[in-house]
């Protein structure tokens, strides 16, 4: 195995299982939008937390499919509620702000830094980064974002600062992705809240060949999401 130095200039990846068993295959490029979208078409995503960017193709991966998203009976009382308010592609830029000041023990957050942030705003900003905003008393409380190419959601960070407010947050997504003919959204690495949400781990071989079907199953929704 053999860990690849990118080209500053060609956008071009190595074949995702000539990585390292921890999931890492490459390092170095930038993170400008091209190079950002080649990634996640071919499974691979970035996740460093200083200089030089690392690039990641996990093995197993983690993946929810939309319509199994397990909704317990206490977070349905919940959203059935009407505490909060949820909204799609309304506070981007404050959601990623927050995924990337909220520590947490079991959840991928810290490695948000401000190159990462700049990147995925200005993927916002061209149409395929999204946002779900959870809101109580038109204060946000809960959110998550991540990237949308195809029939695939890739998820990238959540937050909240109200219990289930991020369980609330994911089960209005699936609701959406599955209402929009998604196919599938990419967790990326294994966390047991995920789990508990109705994530499960598959191979890298059986997630690349379902990320294929599902990002060639649908057009690109590109701009602003509403509900």
């Amino acid at each position: 195995m053999a860990i690849y130095q990118l080209d500053d200039e060609e956008i071009v990846f190595p074949e995702p299982s000539l990585g390292e068993p921890d999931g890492l295959l490459a390092v170095g490029g930038d993170l400008s939008p091209k190079r950002l979208l080649t990634a996640y078409i071919h499974g691979i995503f970035p996740w460093y937390n200083e200089l030089p960017i690392l690039w990641w193709s996990p093995d197993p991966r983690m993946i929810l499919l939309p319509e199994e998203f397990k909704c317990s009976k206490s977070l349905k009382r919940l959203i059935n509620s009407g505490k909060f308010t949820v909204k799609l592609d309304s506070l981007f830029s404050r959601v990623i702000d927050q995924c990337a000041s909220i520590r947490r023990t079991d959840e991928i957050g810290t490695w948000i830094n401000t190159e990462m942030k700049m990147a995925y705003k200005e993927l916002y900003k061209l149409g395929f980064a999204h946002s779900v905003e959870v809101l109580h008393n038109k204060h946000l409380v809960g959110g998550l974002y991540g990237i949308s190419i195809g029939g695939v959601f890739f998820g990238e960070s959540m937050f909240h600062t109200e219990t289930d407010a991020s369980k609330v947050a994911l089960y209005y997504l699936c609701k959406w992705l599955a209402l929009n003919n998604f196919n599938l959204i990419d967790c990326q690495m294994y966390t047991p809240h995920l789990e508990s949400l109705g994530a499960k781990e598959i191979s890298r071989k059986e997630y690349l060949k379902l990320l294929r079907i599902s990002i060639n199953s649908r057009e690109t929704l590109i701009g602003k999401w509403t509900f």
